[in-house]
């Protein structure tokens, strides 16, 4: 039965806000009685107090991170946590004065201590509660990556409230289209030039009870004054003014029903379209997220001080279960923005970077331009100390028991003692030269990558050229594999069980099986099928959208990745003897391009190949229902000037190459890289417009849009294979 009480709330305005600020009533219910009285203060905030009897308002809270307030009680126990918020307080406790985060390049530049970031997130939180934000609603964030997205973030979380999360550089179509699908009712944008670029659609075509502008002044916006719109501080005013309000009586709490956040409740709505099709919405919930937290340790030895780079967008799954975890470690992150990379992992000298590949392919790119625009004498012997380290780290592996097979039958233990014996010898040989390469080159590299402990890949194929390179020049790279809808993280690979060309073990407490594509037998070991996962981390399914969840996510739990891969046989001696278990992928099943003769071909492997050479910069192999591959290439026009010079084929003065010049060199540089793959790829189209986020053929975690990419060139590549 409803119980019927006498409460106060506020109106609230400001006399300085040229009409963006509306007056409005926190609450919605309705009044049978009310009495009105009118206060001023000296911010310029004007507030009405109300007197109204009304049913009780309920009050969703994370428990730890307000049980304090609310009920006297608090946990620093990981275990206890039932709510993401809830690590805030655990972190603020335990590394209070340490600085969290760094955030150089917004207007004003932030720092925040542990003890100031819960605070604000705190604030923040309250802040919505007062504007009008009620359990359960969706507010959509619309922004990059920032401190203030993570107060907002988490602040809209620690309301009850689910976040609907997407970058400013997606369009103005696929915003609204979120935005209306995921029944958000308010908004939070990154910037007054994000706001201006989808008020008119936005005003016109949805309905928003207010906007939060997280960076920049209000003063920039171009508004009809019909919503009421608040600046990050006026957010932060409102909270703190709330909550101290409350500290100094007890009215605020007897009027309200406090409810704790469930684990099981969704935290965010992600939408997520991968590299094709429309956007579906991922629910997570805060038990998905929180077991992300407690798990990802395992991969990550981060301690108390050490520094993370940060760059990703954060409402990509990788970077944000990253950013939760890493914070109740107690490191410090710092954030920076592609353009800045080069510069910052020099100033920083970051101890843990997580990023996708193409950052550490682009990283392999810029070392292998400055080798090859050294002088001849030490190119060549900078060239032949990374030939001996590679070689050196091969047969490390080979005795360490890391390398990877997909044999099931094992080796007697007399070959395999040979097989030990000979890879030590040979290392040991190699060693001192490893040794030589990583005081007079390696050293100096390490000193400019700036990644002292380790990198992380995910979100993407990390080819295996880059990550020997990197384990040869002394730089660990831990690759990782996982889906928005997993939280994202399902397997990686550990520090100390580094087994390259897998994905690594399954993280705690998550099941893998590879299944047949039609008949969905379970296969054995080292037999390539659909992955499937189970675990604690899998969504909640896709909104409003039973149909495609139930597509993938089976009654038993397990979800259908869509990957090809298999799973390491386990040995017990020889040289793979510690890779058992460990996941191989091996591309996309909707990715497979099916030839007309019948065969199966996998374009990553052929992809991952010729991205090695300097004269292709992008690569997409096509030949779907054509009896030869082909290829869509995007050349480095500089290297292919270069190296058509070197070979001769123009005057030393040339400026630009023929089409028939560059692909003859084109196509030799891809039969030379490609030579060892089980197919080989035919004609070739070259393009001159790269494939890049702006013009859609890339998403914005900067995976190529296969899909988009053949449709663009669909009569190029029909006359291509006529």
């Amino acid at each position: 039965m409803a119980t019927a009480f006498l409460t106060s709330s506020f109106i609230l305005g400001s006399s300085s806000d040229s009409g963006h600020a509306l007056p409005f009533l926190c609450s919605n219910k309705k009044l049978r009685s009310r009495h009105r009285a009118r206060y001023r203060n000296p911010t310029g905030f004007h507030a009405f107090c109300q007197s109204k009897t009304e049913e009780k308002q309920i009050r969703r809270y994370s428990p730890f991170l307000e049980g304090a307030s609310v009920d006297g009680t608090a946990s620093l126990v990981p275990d206890d946590w039932q709510a993401v918020p809830d690590i805030w307080r655990s972190s603020s406790e335990k590394y209070g004065d340490l600085v969290a985060l760094t955030d150089p390049y917004h207007d004003p530049p932030s720092s925040l201590t542990y003890k100031q970031l819960e605070k604000e997130i705190l604030d923040f939180s309250e802040g919505l509660r007062i504007v009008g934000v009620q359990p359960e609603e969706k507010i959509a964030l619309f922004a990059d990556n920032s401190c203030r997205w993570l107060v907002a973030d988490q602040g809209i979380m620690a309301t009850g409230a689910i976040n609907v999360v997407r970058g400013s550089r997606s369009s103005v179509e696929e915003l609204l289209q979120i935005y209306h699908h995921s029944d958000s009712v308010a908004i939070a944008v990154d910037s007054p030039e994000l706001f201006n670029r989808i008020s008119e659609e936005f005003c016109s075509k949805a309905v928003m009870k207010f906007v939060v502008l997280l960076w920049g002044e209000k003063s920039s916006l171009v508004s009809d004054g019909k919503i009421p719109i608040f600046n990050y501080k006026e957010i932060l005013d409102l909270g703190r003014k709330s909550c101290k309000s409350m500290a100094d009586s007890d009215d605020g709490r007897k009027y309200s029903m406090y409810e704790a956040i469930n684990s099981d409740d969704i935290a965010t709505v992600v939408y997520t379209s991968g590299t094709s099709g429309n956007p579906k919405g991922v629910m997570l919930t805060h038990r998905n997220l929180l077991h992300q937290i407690k798990n990802l340790g395992d991969i990550v030895p981060a301690v108390g001080g050490d520094k993370f780079l940060s760059m990703l967008p954060p409402w990509h799954c990788y970077e944000r279960a990253s950013e939760y975890f890493a914070f109740t470690r107690g490191i410090e992150q710092f954030y920076t923005t592609v353009r800045k990379l080069k510069a910052d992992l020099r100033q920083y000298q970051p101890d843990f970077v997580i990023s996708v590949p193409l950052v550490y392919e682009t990283l392999y790119s810029g070392i292998h331009k400055q080798i090859s625009s050294s002088s001849t004498v030490l190119k060549l012997i900078t060239l032949a100390f990374i030939r001996i380290s590679l070689a050196y780290m091969e047969f490390k592996r080979i005795y360490e028991g890391t390398y990877l097979t997909r044999k099931q039958k094992q080796s007697s233990h007399l070959v395999s003692i040979a097989d030990w014996l000979w890879a030590r010898v040979v290392a040991a040989v190699l060693w001192p030269l490893h040794v030589m390469g990583q005081n007079l080159i390696y050293s100096k590299i390490q000193s400019v990558i700036g990644i002292s402990k380790a990198g992380i890949s995910g979100g993407g194929n990390l080819p295996s050229h880059v990550d020997k390179f990197f384990e040869a020049i002394g730089i660990k790279l831990l690759n990782g594999y996982g889906l928005t809808e997993t939280s994202p993280v399902v397997a990686a690979r550990h520090p100390s069980c580094n087994v390259l060309g897998s994905v690594g073990h399954p993280i705690r407490h998550t099941e893998f099986k590879v299944v047949d594509s039609e008949t969905g037998e379970v296969l054995q070991p080292g037999l390539s099928g659909i992955v499937k996962v189970r675990g604690p981390q899998v969504m909640k399914g896709y909104y409003k959208n039973p149909g495609a969840t139930e597509q993938v996510l089976d009654e038993d739990g397990w979800l259908n990745t869509g990957d090809i891969g298999w799973i390491a046989p386990h040995h017990s001696i020889g040289r793979s003897r510690r890779c058992g278990g460990v996941v191989v992928l091996e591309g996309r099943a909707k990715d497979t391009i099916v030839l007309s003769t019948g065969e199966n071909v996998e374009p990553v492997e052929l992809e991952e190949a010729a991205s090695r050479s300097s004269l292709i910069q992008q690569i997409v192999v096509i030949g779907q229902d054509q009896r030869r591959l082909g290829a869509i290439i995007v050349p480095n026009k500089e290297e292919a000037l270069l190296a058509a010079k070197n070979l001769s084929l123009v005057d030393i003065d040339a400026s630009d190459l023929s089409k028939e010049t560059m692909k003859s060199l084109l196509s030799q540089d891809l039969q030379k890289w490609t030579s060892s793959c089980s197919f080989q790829i035919g004609r070739i189209l070259i393009v001159d417009e790269p494939f890049t986020i702006d013009n859609g053929l890339m998403t914005l975690t900067m995976k190529i849009r296969r899909d988009r990419v053949v449709a663009r060139y669909k009569e190029q590549i029909n006359n291509l294979f006529k």
